[in-house]
C-alpha cells in the first residue's frame, strides 16, 4: 500500500511517501524535512505563535500536493509535543484541516513513543534486546523499552532541544551556569523516566531523530551528511561526551560551519547533544546505536498494516 506519513514536531515537519508491503521493509518514494519551529516560544507563552503556524502551513501545503501527485492511498499526520501543550491548539488543527483535508492526530506521548519504537527498530539488525529507544525531539523526549515482541514500557518527558534552549541556553556560547541549569532539568526528567521504565534492563540503546544523527555524523567525522554511513553506526559514550562538550562551547558561527549541520539545528543542537550525553551517563550506557528511521517510519508502517 502506498501511504503518506507526516510528522509535525516542535522543531520540524517531515514527510515520507512509501510503498509498504504486508511484511518486510518499506520502499521510500520521497522523504522531506523542513524546519518550521512550530514550537517557537510555546514553553514560555503556552500558545503557538501565528507566524509559526503560517510557516507550518506553507510547508504542509507542499506536502499535501506531493502526496496527491504520488498517489498515496492513505495519509496520516501526527502532531506531537508543541501541539499537545498549546492553548490555541484549535487554531493549528483548523489550519491542518483546511490545508490537508483532514485533522492531525495530536497523539499522547506514550503513543508517540510506540511509533518511534516501531520505526526505529524495524530496519536494525545485529543488536541485542531489550532495546531502549530514545527519541530526542524539540519539545519532548520519548523513552521506550522493548524487544521483538513490542513495547514493554514507555515514558515521554518534556525535555527537548528547543524547550531547553529557550529555557536555559540563551547565551552564545552558554556559560557553565546555563548548561548546569539545563542538565538539572534533564536529570529531574530522567528520574521520572526511571520510575516507570526499567532502564536497568537495557542491553542496546537506540537513538533516533535529528539530534542523535547529527551527533553521530560529527563523531564519525563525516565530510557531509550521509544517512547510509550514519544508520546502524555505534557511537561510544566518550565520543558523545566529546561532541556535546564541543557544541556547548562553540559559537553559533562555528556550529553553523560544520558540513553535516542542518541550518535549522544550529541553534538547538547544543541542548540536544546535552540530553543524549546526560541520558547515557545517568543510565550508564556505553554506546548508542543510531537509527535514521524513527516515528515517521512507524507512522507509515502502522498506517499501511493496521
Amino acid at each position: 500500500m502506498r501511504v503518506a506519513a507526516i510528522d509535525c514536531g516542535t522543531n520540524s515537519i517531515r514527510l515520507l511517501v512509501a510503498d509498504v508491503p504486508p511484511a518486510g521493509p518499506a520502499t521510500d518514494l520521497l522523504r522531506r524535512m523542513e524546519v518550521v519551529r512550530l514550537g517557537q516560544g510555546v514553553d514560555a507563552t503556552g500558545r503557538l505563535a501565528p507566524e509559526a503556524i503560517e510557516r507550518t502551513r506553507l510547508v504542509l501545503a507542499e506536502y499535501a500536493a506531493q502526496a496527491r501527485e504520488l498517489g498515496a492511498e492513505r495519509v496520516r499526520m501526527v502532531a506531537t509535543s508543541a501541539s499537545r501543550d498549546a492553548a490555541n491548539r484549535a487554531d493549528f488543527e483548523q489550519m491542518v484541516l483546511t490545508t490537508l483535508g483532514q485533522l492531525p492526530d495530536v497523539v499522547p506521548g506514550v503513543e508517540e513513543a510506540g511509533l518511534s519504537f516501531l520505526g526505529a527498530t524495524a530496519s536494525l539488525t545485529g543488536i541485542t534486546a531489550p532495546y531502549l529507544v530514545v527519541d530526542i525531539g524539540g519539545g519532548s523526549t520519548e523513552f521506550v523499552l522493548g524487544d521483538a515482541d513490542g513495547v514493554r514500557a514507555a515514558r515521554s518527558v518534556d525535555i527537548g532541544c528547543v524547550r531547553l534552549t529557550e529555557r536555559h541556553l540563551r547565551s552564545d556560547p552558554p556559560p557553565p551556569d546555563e548548561v548546569q541549569g539545563a542538565e538539572a532539568d534533564i536529570r529531574a526528567a530522567l528520574a521520572l523516566v526511571a520510575a516507570e521504565v526499567p532502564v536497568g534492563e537495557t542491553v542496546s540503546l537506540v537513538g533516533v531523530a535529528g539530534t542523535v544523527t547529527t551527533v553521530a555524523a560529527l563523531a564519525l567525522g563525516l565530510p557531509s551528511y550521509d544517512p547510509d554511513a550514519i544508520h546502524g553506526s555505534r557511537i561510544p559514550v566518550a565520543a558523545v561526551r566529546s561532541v556535546a562538550a564541543g557544541l556547548l562551547t562553540a559559537t553559533r558561527a562555528k556550529r553553523a560551519a560544520y558540513p553535516v549541520m542542518h541550518p535549522g539545528r544550529v541553534d538547538v543542537i547544543g541542548a540536544g547533544s546535552l540530553i543524549l550525553r546526560v541520558v547515557m551517563d545517568a543510565f550508564d550506557l556505553d554506546e548508542v546505536v543510531v537509527s535514521e528511521h524513527d516515528i515517521l517510519d512507524g507512522i507509515a508502517l502502522r498506517l499501511a498494516r493496521s
